[in-house]
């Protein structure tokens, strides 16, 4: 840390401090040569036309005492040079053996009538001067400045300037280097904390009170570093929740990575496999049922909720498994155990069965005594009502042990089905020819659309049921003059069957419970129409055996609209 902040801090201060020394010592050298120079100037051409003035005008003294006595007071050469450009006094030389002046810048100005300037090295002495000269009657004089005292000076000037910035250079970079310390010793303390922060010490804090830029860096840092311990602790807290909450459900639930691994369980999954679950382990070591891992895998690759049921991962008993993808890839899943629903409900089926079984061969003894004693009581016999009403309830008893028998056989899957491709023309067909008639004697019309034309998979004696319970029920519910409409439509996997009539319709918080047993929506007019309660449950079993679904859309005042699904032939 030291070696970049420090010395690149110093780096930069030094090319600072170095170029600001060197640009104020030229241009302050500069500047003052400059200002002396037109200083020395305007002297010069004061004193110049002070000379020319008294040349014109004294009478009394000779040209080289006049020459003399103004070069004396000037303190520089003084010459009278004459119209040809012939030097006719000198201050310095003698004017005999100096050379003819008529060509110099200085005395072709002053013959034309102004001031005129020049600066050049001296043939005669070797020095630089500054000329300047100024018409007189019969000619023009002339001052010579020697400019070595400018150049002594600004020598002086330069030295001393270079003492300055040699000076000022070096209690700079003495700041300098101090203010390099300063920061860099603040920005280690910065790197130290962020170290401690990457680390995972959120507790860390950083004491920085001054408002520059890197303290609002340090005070921004420590806010973020508070804000970090909190949210990490209100996050440690939700998971501590969180696991003490699944680790309270009775169904197993264990997570798993992208990579098939395993990242969490609860205890419930503890308790379900041999072993207690290893975690980062694969998952294969920990449960080997096809059907589990094949329900993980799809979440994982499909992104989507899938489900199965696995029986192998404990002898004798059986699971149901969903499994949802996670939002950073892998997937959770619960296993719920099914073992002991599953002996209640074979129970429950084992019963009704039983039961009903039970009930047909005394029902059949009912009804047929009964019919016996109704053939020879009298017409006016009162004993004839109520053979009748034996009889008319016998008969109802009879169609619901039958009923239920049924279900119980296709819920338990001991009902056999021929399944066989079959048109969906020809389903449509047999159940409307059924009741095309009834329908008609109603005053109900009675219509068949179809536009399948793929052969689906179907037991048509079975298919046969289901329609008949659904048109059954259209015809009772749908009344007089209403419209009853079968039939059929293509989708990508299947075909949807649909049983469409104009009745009056089922309210909405109803349509959830239709396919129930014994749910009835009216269930006074279902016992006054001679239903079991049971046709929709038993159409729901039916078509669930074939492997599709059932469903019932309707809107009050709007008819009702049953749709089951078929599977296609290839599809199967």
């Amino acid at each position: 840390m030291r070696s970049r902040i420090f010395f690149k801090l110093l780096a930069a201060f030094v090319l600072v401090i170095a170029g600001t020394t060197v640009t104020i010592d030229f241009l302050v050298r500069r500047a003052w040569e400059g200002s002396l120079r037109q200083e020395i100037e305007r002297n010069l051409n004061q004193k110049t036309v002070l000379f020319a003035h008294r040349v014109d005008t004294d009478r009394t003294h000779s040209l080289q005492d006049i020459a003399a006595q103004e070069g004396q007071t000037a303190g520089a050469r003084a010459t009278i040079i004459d119209p040809t450009g012939k030097v006719l006094a000198d201050s310095e030389a003698e004017a005999s053996l100096m050379e003819n002046h008529a060509r110099r810048k200085e005395f072709i100005a002053a013959l034309q009538g102004t001031l005129g300037s020049d600066e050049r090295r001296s043939h005669t002495l070797g020095i630089p001067f500054l000329y300047v000269a100024a018409p007189v009657s019969g000619g023009a004089v002339r001052l010579a400045y020697p400019l070595s005292d400018v150049e002594a000076a600004t020598q002086r000037v330069s030295r001393t300037l270079l003492v300055s910035s040699a000076l000022a250079f070096l209690i700079a970079m003495l700041i300098a280097g101090i203010a390099a310390q300063y920061s860099a010793r603040r920005l280690r303390r910065i790197v130290a904390f962020a170290d401690r922060i990457a680390a995972g010490d959120l507790s860390a804090r950083i004491a920085e009170t001054s408002a520059d830029e890197i303290g609002q860096v340090a005070a921004a840092l420590d806010k973020t570093a508070r804000m970090l311990e909190e949210s990490f602790a209100a996050l440690q807290t939700s998971q501590r929740q969180l696991e003490t909450l699944l680790n309270s459900m009775q169904d197993a639930v264990i997570a798993v990575g992208r990579d098939g691994r395993v990242q969490w369980a609860n205890r419930g999954m503890d308790r379900l496999v041999p072993h207690r679950t290893r975690l980062h382990a694969p998952i294969i070591e920990t449960v080997r049922d096809p059907d589990f891992l094949t329900a993980v895998r799809g979440a994982n690759d499909g992104m989507r909720v899938t489900s199965a049921r696995a029986v192998s991962i404990i002898p004798g008993r059986t699971f149901d498994v969903t499994a949802a993808p996670m939002p950073g890839g892998g997937a959770v899943a619960v296993l719920r155990d099914l073992t002991e629903t599953e002996r209640v409900e074979k129970t429950r089926r084992d019963f009704i069965a039983n039961v009903s079984h039970e009930l047909r061969t005394p029902l059949t003894s009912i009804q047929g005594y009964t019919e016996t004693l109704l053939d020879s009581a009298p017409e006016s016999n009162h004993a004839r009502e109520f053979l009748e009403i034996i009889r008319k309830n016998a008969t109802r008893m009879s169609r619901l042990t039958e009923d239920l028998l049924t279900l119980a056989r296709v819920e338990s899957g001991e009902q056999p089905f021929d399944i066989q491709p079959v048109a969906p023309r020809e389903l449509l067909e047999e159940a409307a020819q059924s009741f095309r008639e009834i329908a008609r004697n109603q005053g109900i019309d009675f219509l068949v659309e179809n536009s399948a034309q793929t052969l689906v998979s179907a037991d048509r004696e079975a298919i046969h049921q289901v329609f008949s319970n659904l048109i059954d029920n259209a015809l009772k519910y749908g009344g007089t003059g209403c419209r009853i409409v079968l039939g059929a439509r293509p989708r990508e996997r299947d075909v949807e069957f649909f049983v469409r009539d104009s009745g009056p319709g089922i309210p909405f918080e109803h349509l959830s419970r239709l396919f129930e047993r014994f749910y009835r929506v009216d269930k006074a007019r279902s016992r006054e129409s001679g239903g079991t309660g049971l046709g929709l449950a038993i159409a729901k079993h039916i078509v669930l055996a074939h492997g599709g679904t059932i469903r019932a859309e309707s809107e009050l005042n709007h008819g009702s609209t049953f749709l089951f699904t078929l599977p296609i032939v290839h599809a199967a």
